[in-house]
């Protein structure tokens, strides 16, 4: 029995071998695009402190050159009040999970939902239900001026969220630190 086996599974062994196998998702070109860096940004109100944290990354195949296949990372917005001599600055931070990341040319949008801040602190009910934040970039080159950001700022109790992957226009310039974007070049396959 067992030597009458044997040429069988030999045969089914080079006929898999010998069938082409269709080509599977995980098995399509892919590239990569990723945003890192620490930044300050210009705010129009004195005593204020802004500054945006981010490592994010995006991977993109030939199926879905413009919208992520997977997105990972994270960003945290921080925010500070000085509230003058006698009392002590106010503090607000948020970190976020990334749930997109596109780029295109200088620019990136990264998304996320908030998963920790200050404890017990105004942004406590919006970490408790994950409310998604959008952040946009514009990585100035040699002589293109200064970055900037863009904050789409949280929803407040009955507003709907943002979208994924959407974030409002780069309009804030950065005013220390900085940001490096690689964007996610042309897909070959």
């Amino acid at each position: 029995m067992i030597k009458k086996a044997l040429p069988v599974a030999s045969l089914l062994a080079l006929a898999a071998v010998a069938m082409p196998v269709e080509a599977s998702a995980s098995d399509a070109p892919t590239t990569t695009a990723s945003i890192k860096g620490w930044g300050r940004m210009d705010f129009p109100a004195p005593g204020n402190d802004v500054q945006v944290t981010v490592d994010a990354h995006g991977t993109y195949t030939k199926d879905s050159p413009f919208f992520p296949t997977r997105s990972s990372g994270t960003f945290r917005v921080y925010h500070r009040i000085d509230q003058g001599k006698d009392k002590p600055p106010f503090v607000n931070w948020g970190d976020f999970k990334v749930d997109c990341l596109t780029t295109g040319g200088p620019t990136a949008t990264v998304t996320g939902t908030l998963v920790r801040t200050v404890p017990g602190g105004p942004w406590q009910e919006l970490a408790d239900r994950h409310a998604r934040m959008g952040v946009s970039f514009y990585v100035a080159g040699k002589g293109g001026g200064p970055s900037r950001i863009g904050l789409s700022g949280m929803p407040t109790a009955g507003e709907t969220q943002i979208a994924k992957c959407m974030a409002p226009a780069a309009d804030s310039a950065v005013i220390k630190g900085g940001y490096t974007l690689k964007g996610k070049g042309p897909l070959n396959g």
